[in-house]
């Protein structure tokens, strides 16, 4: 076993192109040989199996071997996935020969875009340089961008393939890869054309897999060919491999369109102070220019503006993280703003914090709350931009997303739809004109970008908030609004914690064998098994099949179970509602019936965290 380990590890030091991981390993493996147990243990902890490339591309903590986000990773998923979109493209071309439907004849297109994490430059650079090879038409960004930025150009190119390099809100020590489908391949692939610019779905991200680990198996050449011995001496402007470089015209041409969503006319109110922070990412630059552009008073959070892939002041730069928004939150008393908005490093999710007069404190807004709020804003001004086909617009979020947006859409007459966890089936829905996800992810401009973008949201919500501190209505009274309208829907979570990932379904399993007659004292009146039944309006397909489950009691609650694709947990989406008296109901019988939601979430949680052990 010992011998079998060191003979990989052998060989992923010959492919590996860059020197200072060859390197390490090189001397990890003298010591390992030299009967270092700790050693030995540690490299095969790094080759143990090999990282998994599913819907959300490649995530993991930057290091040697295929366990690790690493150059030779990046190159040998990189020729796997030209090797698959070679073959459908031919299968695509066979059947337009033979229906004699001519597909464009030019080179197919790849846009590339990255962050400024460690080594991002270096991994758009290596898989620029793979499909430049196989005589690819290359669009490579020339610095650090936002991901909406890579995924507007997927569509503005009409590109086959979109790669961005990024581990959004991970540690600074990881990093990921990101990928979309659009052009000829997707219109193959998804003939109903839903799908353009979107993120991978099954079964594509299984069949790439299977393609990288047929390369990885055979020791294709590919995988490596080219490969220079450290990214650093090549640059993303050019270099030793041809491509076209993605300028700041793209940058312009965006920001231009996102201030073509304002509406100055109907909503000319621009009296408000947002101090905005990038927590260390790539969307300072460009968000707070659009936010001054568009009239709003920005004061941005210094300590965390510029890039820095070592993000100094957030170990975990996640805004939804406690302590996140600290320095923010400072900020904005020091400067008596009336708005907080923050950006994860890559800029494609939106958080927001404002002052509760009630409390006497600053309170962080939860992604359905902006959720809500948003969706009403653009309920009422109506769809950003008109539907291209002329189909009535369509408001969407997750389906473990609050039931708030749904039943606001049933009174307004207005159409909605829940769609399975991410933005890769969100921006899937036909005629979608708004959507969003719990995980504070929001796209307000669907036709242009088909993925979450904080950096246009951050635009709407501060035109929403301008609007309604000009007729004296805070973002807190707005949500009793909205409440009062449309009812209390209050969420929270519980997360179950398990050793490894190979545990993960032994949870829902056990559910499935035993599910629950009651929670909390309720009776479970509906249930949904996600690999049986489809959700509500949809089709099942092999595509959608997923591990959750779902049960709705005879109070109204909701709760859903679902493993984590990434981390060794389970979550668990709780929702406890209570009726309103409705539209003209004072602010204290709202107060009332959110306490009554929020005691009825304690239970929920309570009943869970014993079911669940």
């Amino acid at each position: 076993m010992t011998e079998k380990l060191f003979g990989a590890v052998r060989r992923w030091i010959e492919n590996d192109p860059d020197a200072k991981t060859r390197s390490g390993l090189a001397q990890l493996l003298q010591r390992a040989e030299a009967s270092d147990a700790s050693e030995s243990a540690e490299l095969q902890r790094l080759f143990a199996g090999r990282l998994a490339f599913g819907t959300a591309g490649l995530r993991a903590e930057l290091g040697p071997g295929p366990l690790r986000m690493n150059r030779l990773v990046v190159r040998q998923t990189a020729a796997g996935m030209l090797s698959y979109a070679q073959e459908q493209l031919a299968r695509a071309q066979q059947k337009a020969d033979s229906s004699q439907d001519p597909m464009r004849s030019e080179a197919p297109k790849i846009v590339i875009g990255f962050d400024a994490r460690h080594q991002s430059d270096e991994f758009a650079a290596d898989t620029a340089e793979i499909f430049s090879a196989a005589g690819w038409e290359v669009h490579l960004f020339t610095r650090p961008g936002p991901t909406p930025l890579l995924a507007r150009q997927v569509l503005v190119l009409d590109a086959e393939i979109g790669v961005m390099v990024t581990a959004s809100h991970n540690p600074p020590q990881d990093n990921g890869y990101k990928v979309y489908l659009g052009g000829e391949l997707s219109r193959f692939l998804e003939p109903e054309g839903h799908g353009v610019g979107a993120q991978i779905v099954p079964p594509v991200d299984q069949d790439i897999a299977a393609r990288i680990a047929e390369l990885v198996d055979a020791d294709a050449p590919s995988s490596t060919e080219g490969a220079t011995d450290s990214g650093t001496d090549r640059g993303t402007d050019g270099g030793s491999t041809e491509t076209h470089p993605i300028t700041d015209e793209a940058r312009s041409s965006y920001e231009r369109e996102a201030l073509e969503l304002l509406d100055p006319k109907t909503y000319p109110h621009r009296d408000l102070h947002v101090v905005y922070t990038a927590m260390h990412g790539v969307g300072g630059e460009m968000v707070t220019s659009l936010l001054r552009a568009g009239g709003f008073t920005v004061t941005p959070v210094a300590e965390q503006h510029e890039p820095d892939p070592d993000f100094p002041t957030a170990d975990f730069p996640n805004p939804e993280e406690p302590g996140a928004l600290d320095l923010a939150l400072k900020a904005a008393e020091a400067n008596h703003a009336d708005l907080v908005l923050a950006n994860d490093p890559d800029a494609d999710r939106l958080s927001a914090a404002v002052y509760d007069g009630s409390s006497g404190a600053w309170r962080q807004l939860s992604g359905d709350e902006i959720g809500a709020l948003l969706g009403r804003h653009l309920l009422e001004r109506g769809p950003l931009r008109p539907q291209a086909d002329g189909g009535a617009p369509v408001l969407a979020n997750s389906i473990v997303s609050s039931r708030l947006l749904e039943r606001l859409c049933q009174v307004r007459g207005v159409g909605h739809a829940a769609t399975l966890t991410g933005f890769k089936w969100l921006a899937r829905v036909q005629h979608m004109s708004f959507g969003y996800e719990e995980a504070i992810g929001f796209n307000v401009d669907p036709e242009h970008v088909k993925d979450k973008d904080g950096v246009s949201a951050a635009l709407i919500f501060a035109e929403m908030t301008a609007s309604l501190k000009a007729r004296g209505v805070s973002l807190i009274a707005a949500l009793d609004e909205i409440a009062a309208e449309a009812g209390v829907f209050v969420t929270g979570q519980v997360t179950i914690r398990v050793s490894d990932l190979s545990e993960l379904g032994k949870v829902t399993a056990g559910l499935r064998a035993q599910p629950p007659e009651e929670i909390a004292g309720s009776a479970v009146v509906e249930s949904l098994d996600l690999t049986q039944d489809p959700l509500p309006g949809t089709q099942l397909s092999e595509a959608t099949k997923t591990d959750a489950l779902i049960y709705l009691t005879a109070d109204g609650d909701r709760v859903i179970v679902r493993p984590s694709g990434t981390e060794p947990k389970v979550k668990c989406y709780l929702e406890a509602v209570a009726d309103t008296p409705g539209v003209n109901a004072d602010p204290e019988a709202i107060g009332a019936a959110r306490a009554q939601a929020t005691a009825r979430l304690q239970q929920l949680r309570t009943s869970m965290e014993s079911m669940l052990g």
